[in-house]
């Protein structure tokens, strides 16, 4: 049967997950020195290694082998049924989308008595989406987690930590919190290189960059995003077979709106839009793809040629340095606080085409911002004049003041 590549490539160590080492290494320290808490609340968003952790976490406390400095051997039965998700008796992972209520909670608190079933090993329940639990669960839980049974540890996972704040604040004082980080498009991109190296598929830059953006800092979106990919035929990985497996938007489209805008075209924006519409492209994915082109252009104008190109293909960075100075950067900081301005209302709207094409046209029509530089080269010798010009050269001979009139002497 076939196994996802989300599935096939997770980590088995602390070492292997990545970006996410400020905690890996933590856990895997308090593993080796025998400070392992007995409760953890792994937040952050979707997709970048909090359930893959505290997998990873269950595996080192209930190693055969693990080493010395905390890592799992991922290789023996009980690693192996962890890493798999089968049933394990000291391995519990609990959905709390379904298992919200405060039965669910107690039923949790009563099988944590239970002892491990080994002398080494270790209770783990794993709580994915824990901020779906109901301020009554949360109430039933707080004993346990006050005073848990020896060698018994909750791990909570959640992608919003304000939501428990807000249900249990107390709770937060009995867990140990670790805020994991979005993954950059640096990163997933070499994680992509090296999945695609072993499944022996060879990929081009720009297609590895194209997932990258897509993913939106979760690598496992970015796996499964590369495995729908992959579904669409054999051979070389290239830009053109991820947008049409995605229905990602062409480059081409953005850089033909930024030319009617810099050439002040207002009338060809109409149809711009409706091609796109045509295409049934999402203009809720079209603004923010329009924002980094954007974004790009502004950090060009700013002289900045790396970071702000850095997640483009190689072809849309040549030509956006093509385009450099036909926009201003004042001009596209305006545009991009407008499609900033926009876009919370613009999900809600029902005229979203509209949204879209009205201020597109407002972005042709703005009135240019002009340097001081450009002013002053403009000026012509009648209107500024330089500073060896005549009449600037020849003194001026001053008016004579005319005398001030003198009171007449009174009369006695």
């Amino acid at each position: 049967m076939y196994i996802s590549l989300a599935r096939k490539y997770r980590p088995k160590r602390f070492a292997d997950v990545a970006v996410q080492s400020h905690v890996s290494n933590t856990l895997k320290g308090a593993i080796a020195r025998g400070r392992v808490a007995h409760g953890y609340l792994l937040c952050g968003p979707r997709g970048v290694g909090k359930t893959t952790l505290a997998r990873v976490l269950a595996m080192a406390l209930n190693c055969e082998n693990k080493t010395e400095d905390g890592e799992p051997c991922g290789v023996c039965t009980s690693c192996t049924r962890i890493w798999t998700g089968a049933t394990s008796l000291d391995v519990v992972e609990i959905d709390a989308a379904s298992n919200r209520g405060v039965d669910d909670a107690r039923d949790l608190r009563e099988r944590a008595m239970y002892a491990p079933s080994g002398d080494n090993h270790y209770k783990v329940y794993i709580v994915d989406e824990a901020h779906m639990l109901t301020r009554e669960a949360w109430n039933a839980l707080l004993k346990v987690l006050e005073e848990p049974p020896p060698r018994v540890v909750f791990v909570f996972a959640t992608t919003e930590p304000q939501k428990i704040a807000q249900a249990a604040a107390p709770v937060l004082s009995r867990l140990q919190r670790f805020d994991f980080k979005r993954i950059g498009p640096a990163d997933v991109r070499a994680r992509l290189s090296a999945v695609l190296a072993d499944e022996n598929v060879e990929a081009t830059p720009d297609a590895l960059a194209m997932i990258a953006r897509a993913a939106d800092g979760s690598m496992r979106d970015a796996l499964s995003l590369t495995d729908q990919t992959l579904s669409l035929g054999e051979g070389i990985l290239t830009a053109e077979r991820v947008r049409e497996a995605l229905g990602l938007i062409a480059e081409d489209e953005y850089l033909a709106i930024f030319d009617l805008i810099a050439a002040r075209q207002a009338g060809a924006i109409f149809p711009a839009v409706a091609r796109l519409v045509d295409a049934g492209a999402d203009l809720g994915a079209f603004l923010g793809g329009l924002a980094d082109i954007f974004r790009a252009a502004l950090a060009l104008a700013l002289g900045d040629e790396s970071g702000g190109l850095a997640e483009l293909s190689d072809r849309t960075r040549e030509a956006l340095i093509e385009r450099e100075g036909k926009l201003t950067a004042g001009d596209l900081l305006r545009m991009l606080s407008s499609i900033t301005e926009l876009e919370p209302r613009f999900r809600r709207s029902g005229q979203q085409q509209m949204l879209v094409e009205t201020m597109l046209v407002r972005f042709a029509l703005m009135d240019r911002t002009v340097s001081l530089e450009e002013v002053l080269r403009g000026l012509g010798p009648d209107d500024g004049g330089s500073e060896d010009s005549d009449d600037r050269a020849a003194p001026r001979t001053p008016r004579p003041r005319a005398p001030s009139p003198t009171s007449a002497p009174a009369r006695p």
